[in-house]
């Protein structure tokens, strides 16, 4: 029977000339996999926030056009062909992730801080976060009507100056000295201003002196204050030592962990396991759908009259919600409680409870309330995880091997064993990229470390630790805490055995984000599709992995403030202008460069000649040497003399003024370039320099970060 579709003659199953032929090929693609295709709809709508991310709302008319495009060729097929619901599918959840991710900081848009500012303010406490470990109690206040401050601002406590009946609707009087939002520090470093933006912190700070009570919290500050009694009482219950790993399983707060634990959980890769997420709202829901299954399973009458799946379903996810408001309500969280309920709803309704298809509904129902997560790590890790494993074990030799037989309980448990540690494998290798791309660094011993820390922290951990809860209401609660502080203390224990094995972390310089978005997508390609031109998608993601191996360290770095300077060899030998830097700026100066060897005094590198207030260095490149002046103390120096030398140089660097007489012959990165470019990165084989700032012009936390201070520059005028 003869059909038209278009200019296109088909008969039957047949099409004829090439162009249908092609045609055909892609639409008989694309219905094979038509049950795929709803799970890319969060993908557009991440692209298009990564759009925006990147290009900002300025940037709309283009992707409005590329939008239309697309519809347009949508248009072309056939009315009820694949190939046209994809495209206009596409195109509309595209636009839409633009959309939401606009709205959303217009929104949130509140002023920032144009200049440090010093004085007296009331606030009203909105949150307090305990920070034990560096002796901090840190303070968002809402400023009220103080025209010279933003609406909200972020102040640090010392345990001094912080009182007990600081909680959330007390208002406080204090003297404080504020900053704006800080960027990042060097090219590819953290941005705090962009998490600032979203949060409506517009300066940060510390208190000075007496913090004053003015006008204590009301009573809807009763579950803040509660949330901080539970902390301190698991503190005190627990054994030493395990207790503030406790207190962050239940209600959130990482404040009490001390550094060296909290770094030997993130170079061992067990660094989750102190963020509440999927992993910790997994167990309480399973704990509590199993207890009340299990429960109410025991009497004939009620199991014959109450659909029971359904009455644990609902009594698990009331306990989600609780957790999750019990634990702060951070977005992670949510994102968690979210998919809980959705298994559970899946499991009450009979059907499988963990697909790609729920997957992909959870990440729609967080971009679309929260688009700015998908840039977070939080969001790619964990999604990222989940899919993995679901994908893992969707792979029909992985269905085969992990399928039920009959066979003996050794077999069954040596099975579940291998299953659990490939699962781990397959996990590390699609979070490692991830974790490199945002963190410069990533363990290579976790998916072992997680093998036995998942499930002790699963089924031993947090089961005693709801136990002792329970019990403590007849005072029998002690034996629960002990039993789960001795699995914390043997994960600590697991956490720096890791973190001390040779090579058991991996550091790696900044990779290009064309090289991160290749691995992405394969990754995605791979996931999403059933067909063989899955297997495309590996392709693209070794592209991706070989770049990021590959990408070059920086040679010379430079904090936006000029005062830090960083030389790099090939090898990752780092040597500072600054040997007593403070550990932040180190720690962002070895991210950068993909090293984790000790700091060398820049007087020992090689090619550097010190005179009372400068270094002359030379640095060596693959095809020619390049000469480098650092200015090292504030002591002035004659413009005469500081001319002559800046003319025997290809860069200078320093923290302060240059005069316009100082021009070397290729950069003068003084404190007025600084203060426009942020950190520098100099690429010298490349003869390239990346800025701090060069991604954030077009963001509004960039925008009004230059607004603010050039209101403060006009006010001072």
């Amino acid at each position: 029977m003869e059909q038209k579709f278009g200019n296109f003659v088909t008969e039957g199953n047949v099409r004829f000339g090439a162009p249908i032929t092609l045609f055909a090929v892609l639409e008989n693609w694309l219905d094979r996999e038509r049950d795929q295709l709803p799970l890319w709809l969060p993908v557009g709508i991440g692209f298009g926030v990564a759009y925006w991310q990147f290009f900002g709302s300025s940037a709309w008319a283009g992707l409005a056009m590329s939008c239309a495009s697309l519809l347009f060729f949508g248009m072309l097929a056939p009315r009820y062909s694949r190939l046209r619901q994809l495209a206009q599918m596409a195109a509309v959840a595209i636009l839409l992730g633009f959309l939401l991710i606009a709205f959303r900081s217009t929104t949130v848009a509140q002023p920032v801080l144009g200049k440090i500012w010093t004085g007296e303010l009331y606030g009203r406490i909105e949150a307090v976060e305990n920070i034990s470990a560096r002796n901090v109690y840190r303070l968002r206040l809402a400023t009220g009507n103080n025209s010279d401050l933003p609406p909200f601002v972020r102040v640090n406590l010392s345990p001094e100056q912080y009182q007990d009946d600081f909680q959330p609707g007390a208002i406080i009087r204090l003297r404080a000295r504020l900053l704006p939002p800080a960027g990042p520090t060097l090219p590819g470093g953290y941005d705090f201003a962009r998490r600032a933006w979203f949060q409506q912190i517009g300066a940060t700070g510390t208190a000075l002196g007496e913090v004053q009570l003015y006008h204590k919290a009301d009573s809807w500050a009763w579950f803040a204050r509660k949330r901080a009694a539970l902390t301190d009482h698991i503190l005190a219950s627990m054994p030493e030592g395990s207790g503030a790993i406790g207190a962050a399983l239940v209600t959130g707060d990482q404040g009490h962990i001390s550094e060296a634990d909290a770094q030997a959980m993130r170079d061992s890769g067990l660094a989750h396991l102190l963020s509440i997420s999927g992993l910790h709202v997994t167990a309480v829901v399973g704990f509590i759908f199993i207890a009340v299954s299990r429960l109410l399973s025991l009497s004939s009458w009620l199991a014959l009259r109450i659909p029971i799946p359904v009455v644990a379903a609902a009594t698990a996810a009331i306990g989600a919600l609780a957790y999750t408001l019990l634990t702060g309500a951070e977005v992670p969280t949510v994102r968690s409680c979210i998919a809980a309920i959705l298994i559970l709803i899946a499991l009450a309704m009979g059907r499988d409870a963990l697909t790609l298809r729920l997957v992909a509904f959870g990440a729609l129902i967080v971009l679309i309330f929260w688009p700015e997560a998908m840039a977070g790590p939080s969001f790619q890790l964990s999604f990222a995880a989940v899919a993995t494993i679901v994908v893992m074990h969707d792979l029909p030799v992985v269905k085969r091997f992990t399928e039920r037989r009959d066979e003996s309980l050794v077999r069954k448990a040596t099975r579940a064993v291998v299953s659990l540690i490939l699962t781990g494998v397959a996990i590390e290798l699609v979070l490692t990229p991830i974790a490199l791309f945002h963190f410069h660094k990533a363990g290579l011993y976790g998916a072992l470390a997680n093998v036995v820390a998942i499930p002790m922290t699963t089924f031993i951990i947090m089961p005693f630790e709801a136990l002792a809860l329970v019990f403590d209401v007849i005072g029998l609660e002690q034996p629960f805490w002990w039993l789960a502080g001795q699995g914390i203390v043997a994960i600590l224990a697991l956490a720096h055995s890791v973190s001390s094995l040779p090579g058991a972390v991996t550091m790696m310089p900044a990779m290009p984000i064309w090289a991160f978005g290749t691995f992405v997508m394969g990754a995605l390609l791979f996931g999403l599709l059933t067909t063989n031109a899955r297997y495309f998608g590996v392709s693209l993601c070794a592209i991706g992995i070989v770049a990021m191996v590959t990408a070059p360290r920086p040679d010379i770095l430079v904090t936006g403030d000029g005062k830090h300077l960083a030389l790099v060899s090939a090898d990752g030998e780092v040597a500072l202008l600054r040997g007593r830097a403070g550990d932040f700026a180190r720690g962002m100066i070895f991210e950068k460069a993909g090293s984790k060897a000790q700091a060398t005094p820049i007087e020992d590198w090689p090619g550097v000649q010190c005179t009372l207030d400068n270094y002359m260095i030379t640095v060596r490149g693959t095809g020619r040497t390049w000469t480098l002046l650092a200015t090292r103390t504030r002591n002035p120096i004659p413009s005469m003399e500081m001319a002559a030398a800046c003319k025997r140089v290809d860069i200078v660097v320093s923290d302060r003024w240059l005069p316009a007489s100082c021009r070397p012959k290729w950069i003068k990165a003084d404190r007025r370039l600084l203060e426009q470019s942020g950190g520098l990165a100099f690429y010298l084989d490349a003869q390239r320099v990346v800025t701090a700032n060069e991604g954030n012009r077009h963001t509004p936390w960039g925008h009004a970060a230059l607004q603010a201070r050039a209101t403060a520059e006009a006010s001072v005028q």
